[in-house]
Order: C-alpha cells, then sequence, then structure tokens
C-alpha cells in the first residue's frame, strides 16, 4: 500500500510524468544500454528500441502502477502485475536485475523533470517503483517455483521437425524435443518466448503464443512477419525465422508461461480474434480438442480475406472435430469462402450479426483498437466485464487494462 505523504505527492505529479513517457523511457534506455550492454543480448528485444512506441512500455507500466495506486490504495494493480510476472518469467528475469532498472529509470525522470523532482518528489516515486518491483519479484518466485525452474534454466532447445507456410505472412513451426528432460505441460492459450542469436551474434527475444496443445514431444508456435514501412524496420526476428531457420536447425525456447488462459468451468465459449491473434484461440482449440470437450465453442475471426486467416485449416479441422462448435468469419474484401464455415460475413468483426451463447466466457486477442470496439460492444449487450478475458502483446502490455 502506497503510503499517503507519497499518495499526495504521486497525485500531484502524475500528469507531468505522464506527459513526458515518451522523453524518459528514450532517455531511460539510452541511459541504461550504455551502462549494462549485456542486457541487449537475450533480455530486452533491441527491436523495441526502434519504435517510440514500444520504448514506452516499461516507464508507461510504472506510471499504470501508479495510477492504479493513487485510484485503488487499498489494492495493487494485479492484473497489470500478473501480465508483466508471466512476461518477465518467460524471459528469465532476475531480481537483482530490478536494482538496474531503478537506478536508470529514477535518473531518467530527474534528467527530463529537472527541478521539479524534489527530494519527497523522488522518495514518493522510489516507493511507487519498489511497490511494484518487491510484487513482482515475489510474482515471479512463484511461478518460476511453480515450474521448478530458476531464472536461467527456462530455457531448452528444441529442433524444428516442420516449417508450414500458413500464409504469405504466417510461417508455424513444429519444434521436437532433443534432449530426455520432461517436457512441461503448457496450459491453453500460454505462450514461450523465442530466444535467437541474430548473424551479428547477439541473442534476441519474442514471444510467441502455443498454437497446438502438448503430445509430450512437440511445441508449435506461428509466426507473422513484421515488415518494415520504410522508417520502421523489418522484425528482426520473424525475418530471421521466416528466412533463415529451416527443418533440422535448433531453435531455444523458455517454458509456457501466460495469466490469459483457457478456464474450463463448463460455461460456453467465444473467441474474438483478429488476424494473427487467431494463435492463442487455436491453441485453446486444440486442448479443447484432445480434451474431448463437449463446451459449445464459438469463434469470430476478422481478417483480411481467407487467404490471410493465419491456420485456417488447423481452426476449420478443429471446430468440425468438436460436439458442439461454430466458425464465423469476417473479411473485409467479401464475404466469400471456401471452408464449411457457419457464417462468413464482409467488412469488420460484428458481435451484433450472430446471435451470442448465454452466460459464455469470451477470449479476445487481436490488435488493441480491435479488442477495445469488440469489448464496448460485449459491454453494451450485456456481457459482464469479468467474463471477458483478453492477451496483450508486446508495447501494449502496460494497457493491459481496458477500461
Amino acid at each position: 500500500m502506497l503510503s499517503e505523504t507519497s499518495r499526495s505527492v504521486v497525485i500531484a505529479t502524475l500528469p507531468v510524468v505522464a506527459e513526458h513517457i515518451g522523453e524518459i523511457a528514450q532517455r531511460f534506455y539510452r541511459h541504461m544500454f550504455a551502462a549494462h550492454p549485456e542486457l541487449l543480448d537475450g533480455v530486452f528485444n533491441r527491436g523495441n528500441q526502434a519504435h517510440s512506441d514500444q520504448q514506452k512500455a516499461l516507464a508507461g507500466s510504472v506510471a499504470a502502477f501508479a495510477t492504479g495506486l493513487v485510484e485503488s490504495p487499498e489494492r495493487v494493480p494485479g492484473h497489470l502485475l500478473s501480465r508483466i510476472a508471466h512476461k518477465h518469467a518467460s524471459l528469465g528475469i532476475r531480481p537483482d536485475q530490478y536494482q538496474i532498472v531503478h537506478d536508470h529509470l529514477m535518473w531518467a525522470i530527474g534528467d527530463v523533470l529537472g527541478e521539479a523532482v524534489t527530494p519527497e518528489v523522488a522518495a514518493a516515486w522510489d516507493e511507487v517503483y519498489w511497490l511494484m518491483s518487491d510484487s513482482l519479484i515475489n510474482e515471479e518466485r512463484g511461478l518460476y517455483s511453480a515450474r521448478g525452474a530458476r531464472p536461467e534454466t527456462v530455457w531448452r532447445e528444441w529442433q524444428v521437425e516442420k516449417k508450414i507456410r500458413e500464409t504469405a505472412d504466417v510461417v508455424t513451426f513444429v519444434l521436437e524435443r532433443i534432449d530426455d528432460r520432461l517436457v512441461k505441460s503448457s496450459l491453453p492459450g500460454q505462450y514461450v518466448t523465442v530466444r535467437m542469436r541474430m548473424p551479428d551474434g547477439v541473442r534476441q527475444p519474442r514471444q510467441y503464443s502455443l498454437t497446438r496443445a502438448d503430445d509430450g514431444e512437440h511445441r508449435q508456435f506461428s509466426v507473422k512477419r513484421v515488415r518494415g514501412d520504410g522508417i520502421e524496420p523489418d522484425g528482426e526476428m520473424s525475418t530471421l525465422l521466416h528466412e533463415v531457420v529451416q527443418v533440422g536447425d535448433t531453435v531455444t525456447t523458455s517454458l509456457p508461461y501466460g495469466d490469459v488462459v483457457l478456464d474450463d468451468v463448463g460455461r460456453p465459449v467465444v473467441f474474438a480474434t483478429a488476424g494473427i491473434g487467431i494463435a492463442p484461440a487455436a491453441g485453446m482449440l486444440s486442448h479443447l480438442v484432445k480434451a474431448g470437450s463437449g463446451l459449445h465453442v464459438e469463434l469470430l475471426h476478422a481478417d483480411l480475406d481467407e487467404a490471410s486467416f493465419p491456420l485456417r485449416r488447423q481452426v476449420v479441422s478443429d471446430v468440425l472435430e468438436m460436439r458442439d462448435a461454430e466458425l464465423y468469419a469476417w473479411y473485409e474484401t467479401g464475404a466469400e469462402t471456401m471452408e464449411p464455415l457457419t457464417g462468413v460475413f464482409q467488412g469488420r468483426l460484428n458481435v451484433e450479426d450472430i446471435d451470442l451463447p448465454d452466460d459464455a466466457l469470451y477470449y479476445l486477442c487481436g490488435p488493441l483498437p480491435f479488442m477495445q470496439a469488440v469489448r464496448t460492444k460485449l459491454l453494451e449487450q450485456g456481457v459482464a466485464p469479468e467474463s471477458i478475458q483478453y492477451e496483450v502483446f508486446g508495447p501494449d502490455l502496460w494497457q493491459a487494462d481496458l477500461d
């Protein structure tokens, strides 16, 4: 709980910190990487540093945490912390690294805000940071312990057994274990961090959802190629995986983590996805098929057209195999399909186009504006907020509250 003295200071200074969060983030990263370049080797993704919005992720999460503290002083923002802790565990983050981040983030706040950072202001934000960090360290300790792992042992090497072209921009990798260690099972909807050595020798991490249920021998994930636009560069990891990594090569991944997982409580399930956001939903569907589930399931997917629908053959096959499942698609270019879909519509996904089941659980995954729009429509139709879960990846993680 934030002390009353610090709470009043944070309330007074939060607007100016939020206003300058972009500049604070830029100076923070520049200062920290100059002192600790090793953090760009396997911990921080250097490609994110090329995007100004993505630089805001860490500093933005601290500001979001502070906002939660002042709005609800009796509790910490557990929703945000859980998302971050799972991501950190999948990266093998260590407790001692929080001190490094603290020193350089506090330096950046002081450097940007200057004389406005009095000793009282510095002490208040220091308290915010360590409340957040201590909570994360404790939660991450539990996540490691539950997997029987330590930060340095979350990693494992696999061999690429298959490389499947899904669409022009999406490839699926099927990995096979190459050692005798037990494969720790994933929960439906979780992801792994893939950590690969780039051509210059530096290791880079990136999270990818697991897209098929475990069988004790394999892991499967799908990668959308990130193409530059002349201003932003191509995605370093996705380019390597698409162009360089082939069948027979070795890939390093973390243990599975992620807190948005399928809650099998007997209620109908509705997935609303867009583009590569189908990935975690495909993993959940695969788990339901493997379990022989009789739940009523509806998958609602939005894409440019049918050829752009990633993992289409897998999810169509899984829906057909289930006893009570439906698949609806919305294509921007027209309501045309060659698949045995329950329904197909032209335009953007609109939940008003279909009859939704009563008392369903909803799982949303796609771009942040897409999830915000779908969630708003669901709330307007009377769906309870606690019945809607959503997966936020990458730089938008600190915006995990869609309200």
